[in-house]
C-alpha cells in the first residue's frame, strides 16, 4: 500500500498510499525478490524457478492443467487469447458491462466471422438468463467472452451462473479474471471456463509485468487447429505451451525479475490461504463502500450485489471533477486513488481494495484523503461519519474476543 517516499510535482512530500484499481503495489518479500540476481535464463537455477513457479500459479487456481506465463502485461493475455483461440470461422457472443467488457469485442471481430453481444449499462451486470436467450437465438455461437470483474465500474458478471449456461451450450468460455482473483471467489473448473487471465498486479500484489492464463484442454485443442493462431509472435500462447518443462527452450527471454516476483507472490498467496486472502478482500470492501456512503456518496453500482470486492467505484456529486478530487488527494494526503476511463472519465472514482491495499486500515487512509480533497473542492463530505462506518465494518468482521 505505502509506495515509499516520493516527491509529487506540488512539493508534497512523504509516504504514498497506493489505493488505486491496479497495480496496488508489493509487500516487503515481492520487492526483495525483484532484487535478486538477473539470472541467464537457461541457468539452472532459474529453470526450476520457473518451473515451480508454475507449478504455484497451479496451484493457486486450483486446476489440474498447468497455467501460462505470458511475458507481458495482463492485456496481453487478453489480447491473445482473441488472437489464438477465436478461428475465422466462429460465431463469438461477447458479454458487455463495461469498459473492459466493450473493448474486447474490437478485438474479437478481428479474428471471428461474427460478433454479437449482450450488453447492459455499466453500472450493471449480465444476467444468465440474457446470456441463455442469446445462446438460444444463436445456436452457432461457439465462443463466449466475459469479464468477470469490471475494474472501472466496480461491477461483477455472475460466473458461477453464467459458466453452466455456456457450458450447456458447449461454447469455449474466455474469461478476464485479471482483476477478481484473489478478491473473488474463481474455480474455473466448475465455471467451464476455457481461456482464463491473471493479472498479478492486482489481488496477487506483483508488478505489471506477466500475464497468467488458464488454459483447458478444450481450448488448446481449438488452438491447435486455428491455422491464424500466431506462431513465433509475442501474441502466442501455444509457443509457451510447455515454457514451464526444464528440458524445453523458451520461445524468446523471460522477464527473470518478474518471474522472481511472481514466485514470491504466489508463494505468499498460497502461505497466507486462498480463503483468508479472500476474507482479507471482502472485509476491507465492505469497509469501503460503507464509509463512502456515510461520506456522503453513491456506488456507481446500480445493486450492491453486483459490487466488486477488488474495486469501490464512487459516483461523485455534480459539478466535481474526478481529476481534481484525484490530484488533491495526492498532493495534501498522499493518497493515490483511480479515476475514470472511456465513458466514465470525469464521472467515477474508484477506491481500490487489492492486494496489500486489502488490509484493515487501507480503506480508512483511502477515505480520509478523499474526504479532505472534497472538503477542499467544496463539496460536503463527512470524514467522521466515514471513518466511523469503515471501522464499524471492520469491527463486524472481527472475531469475538473470548473471556
Amino acid at each position: 500500500m505505502i509506495a515509499g517516499d516520493r516527491r509529487a510535482n506540488s512539493g508534497q512530500v512523504g509516504p504514498v498510499f497506493n489505493v488505486t484499481a491496479g497495480p496496488a503495489g508489493a509487500t516487503a518479500a515481492t520487492l526483495a525478490a525483484v532484487g535478486q540476481p538477473v539470472l541467464y535464463p537457461y541457468d539452472p537455477d532459474f529453470l526450476h524457478r520457473y518451473a515451480n513457479t508454475a507449478e504455484l500459479a497451479r496451484q493457486a487456481f486450483g486446476t489440474t492443467e498447468t497455467p501460462v506465463i505470458l511475458q507481458g502485461e495482463a492485456v496481453l493475455g487478453l489480447e491473445a487469447a482473441a488472437a489464438s483461440l477465436i478461428r475465422r470461422d466462429d460465431v463469438v457472443l461477447n458479454l458487455v458491462s463495461g469498459i473492459y467488457g466493450k473493448g474486447y469485442g474490437w478485438w474479437a471481430r478481428r479474428y471471428a466471422a461474427e460478433v454479437i453481444e449482450v450488453e447492459v449499462p455499466y453500472d450493471s451486470a449480465v444476467p444468465a438468463e440474457s446470456v441463455r436467450a442469446a445462446l438460444a437465438a444463436r445456436p452457432d455461437v461457439t465462443v463466449v467472452a466475459v469479464v468477470h470483474c469490471e475494474t472501472p465500474s466496480g461491477t461483477m458478471n455472475d460466473l458461477d451462473a453464467i459458466g453452466p449456461v455456456v457450458a450447456d451450450h458447449d461454447a469455449l468460455l474466455i474469461v478476464d479474471a485479471v482483476s477478481s482473483f484473489g478478491a473473488a471467489a474463481c474455480d474455473f473448473t466448475a465455471w467451464g471456463a476455457d481461456l482464463v487471465v491473471v493479472g498479478p498486479q492486482k489481488c496477487l500484489g506483483g508488478p505489471a509485468g506477466l500475464a497468467l492464463l488458464h488454459v483447458s484442454d478444450a481450448a488448446w485443442e481449438h488452438m491447435a487447429g486455428n491455422p491464424d493462431a500466431p506462431r513465433a509472435s509475442f501474441l502466442s500462447i501455444l509457443d509457451w505451451q510447455d515454457a514451464h518443462r526444464v528440458e524445453r527452450p523458451f520461445p524468446f527471454t523471460p522477464s527473470v525479475s518478474d518471474v522472481y516476483a511472481l514466485h514470491a507472490c504466489l508463494e505468499q498467496y498460497l502461505a497466507e490461504g486462498p480463503a483468508a486472502v479472500l476474507a482479507r478482500h471482502q472485509s476491507a470492501a465492505r469497509a469501503a463502500r460503507a464509509g463512502a456512503e456515510a461520506l456522503g456518496l453513491e456506488l456507481w453500482a446500480a445493486d450492491k450485489s453486483i459490487c466488486s470486492d477488488a474495486v469501490t467505484a464512487l459516483r461523485l456529486p455534480a459539478g466535481v471533477d474526478e481529476r481534481e478530487v484525484i490530484a488533491r488527494a495526492r498532493a495534501e494526503s498522499g493518497v493515490m486513488l483511480s479515476g475514470g476511463q472511456g465513458d466514465l472519465a470525469g464521472k467515477v472514482l474508484q477506491i481500490g481494495h487489492m492486494g496489500p491495499s486489502a488490509y484493515a486500515l487501507s480503506p480508512v487512509v483511502a477515505l480520509t484523503g478523499l474526504g479532505r480533497a472534497l472538503r477542499t473542492l467544496g463539496a460536503k463530505a463527512d470524514v467522521g461519519a466515514a471513518i466511523e462506518a469503515a471501522l464499524t465494518a471492520l469491527d463486524d468482521d472481527d472475531p469475538v474476543p473470548s473471556s
